[in-house]
């Protein structure tokens, strides 16, 4: 399962990592969202230990949303060393999301 992540939360979890961070940003209402969270789930299982993956509810968590220019959801953010490295909006196939950790790996 993918890490749930909040405005509290995202300095230390994403920007102070260590590791490669895939970052989700969703909202429940949000249809294609919710065929991109199982696959996000499925990559925080499999980069487990190597990756951080998690997700952050655009509704409860605004501000690092508006920080990093979320206006369309989902928008998937990749971290490395603080710094987006990676952005895809809208659905894409889990390739495109476990490609961009691999180039970090």
């Amino acid at each position: 399962m993918a890490l749930a992540i909040t405005d509290a939360t995202f300095d230390e979890v994403v920007l102070k990592s260590d590791k490669p961070v895939v970052v989700d940003f969703w909202a429940a209402w949000c249809g294609p969202c919710r065929m991109v969270g199982p696959v996000i789930d499925e990559i925080a299982t499999e980069y487990e230990g190597k990756a951080t993956v998690g997700k952050v509810d655009v509704d409860a968590n605004q501000e690092f949303a508006a920080k990093y220019g979320v206006r369309n959801i989902p928008t998937v953010l990749v971290f490395q060393n603080g710094e987006v490295v990676g952005r895809q909006v809208g659905v894409a196939p889990k390739k495109t999301y476990t490609d961009a950790i691999d180039a970090l790996l």
